[in-house]
């Protein structure tokens, strides 16, 4: 397996990265995955929608020498001199930080296009002023907008349904133009629904996995958007953690300038998504009395139907998924009732 021949050489030969919005989700998971392979991780983050106490999560989950790698800065991509400061003398970055949320975008459009354009300009430019060869990033499926095709193959997209997929569009399209005018090995992640543990199940953003974990431990009222049969390629963090630490590293010059889609290649209806979630949690707390789902209209900007073609990213980076729906469900679910228990 391509990943564990990576991890082996990065051991061997530790890298400098930079990991952008590393308090968030996804963010925090990579600092981890690569402080725990001893490399030097360079952070950002400037706690808009990340949390200091994820920051507390990874230092409890690797060696202390291990956490003498992590240099944390709270600044902004927005600030074009951060940017600047924080990719001097570095590798690899990946780049995670952007207002995500097709629904926050369609509320406040100019606040989504200065995070996710603008400060992404500023990261992608000082990068190459810098001289960091390698940017990899965080784009989205939402680039799919409306096109009915499935599997969903990364050279065909439709029409765009929100703010959010057209600021991901726009850092794809000049992912490509930084590539062919300076040389850089830019890389994009379509990442398909990415769930896992530290994922935050509050706020009206929150997505659609961790909300519904939390609202059935709390014993809230739990919503279904449209009639359920919306399905969408859910996909584990940890394989998500595989797409950006083969991106990062990859020596095929073919994958540089491209966009990958970031899933497992499969997909579930919300309804199935629902009883899976349900019977996971009986199975630890049988006595739980679960609620039924509320059903309500289908929510604006949403796709209906979501399924990434995982091809081009097996061929070119030599990715295979180490977690399906089911076993990243299972690990999920145990992480949020300890976390739970933990914080009552």
């Amino acid at each position: 397996m391509q990943y564990n021949k990576t991890k082996t050489d990065l051991l061997k030969n530790p890298k400098t990265w930079v990991v952008t919005g590393v308090a968030g989700f996804i963010g925090s998971n990579l600092a981890e995955a690569l402080l725990k392979l001893d490399q030097k991780v360079i952070a950002l983050d400037n706690f808009s929608t990340g949390h200091k106490h994820n920051l507390e999560h990874i230092q409890s989950s690797v060696s202390p020498k291990q956490w003498e790698n992590f240099h944390f800065t709270q600044g902004d991509i927005t600030d074009f001199e951060t940017c600047k400061n924080i990719t001097k003398d570095v590798d690899i970055i990946l780049h995670q930080a952007a207002l995500g949320s097709v629904p926050r975008s369609i509320d406040n459009p100019i606040l989504s296009n200065h995070n996710n354009v603008s400060g992404f300009l500023n990261m992608l430019t000082a990068a190459k002023e810098n001289g960091v060869k390698r940017f990899v990033f965080a784009s989205s499926s939402s680039v799919y907008g409306d096109s009915q095709e499935l599997p969903k193959v990364e050279a065909r997209t439709g029409n765009l349904l929100s703010p959010y997929a057209v600021t991901k569009y726009v850092n794809e399209l000049y992912m490509g133009v930084f590539e062919k005018c300076y040389g850089m090995e830019t890389i994009g992640l379509r990442y398909f629904n990415v769930f896992g543990k530290r994922q935050d199940p509050n706020g009206a953003y929150a997505a659609v996995m961790p909300k519904w974990i939390g609202q059935i431990l709390n014993g809230e009222d739990l919503f279904i958007n449209g009639d359920g049969e919306t399905s969408r390629d859910f996909t584990y963090i940890q394989n998500v953690v595989q797409a950006n630490i083969l991106a990062g590293t990859t020596t095929n010059s073919e994958a540089f300038g491209q966009a990958f889609n970031t899933a497992i290649g499969g997909r579930e209806t919300l309804n199935n998504l629902y009883a899976s979630i349900k019977k996971g949690i009986n199975s630890h707390l049988p006595k739980l009395d679960i609620k039924d789902p509320i059903y309500r209209d289908f929510r604006a900007g949403d796709i209906r139907h979501s399924n990434a073609n995982i091809d081009k990213m097996k061929m070119l980076l030599g990715y295979e998924p180490t977690h399906t729906l089911e076993s990243g469900l299972q690990e999920s679910i145990a992480w949020y009732i300890d976390d739970i228990k933990g914080n009552k």
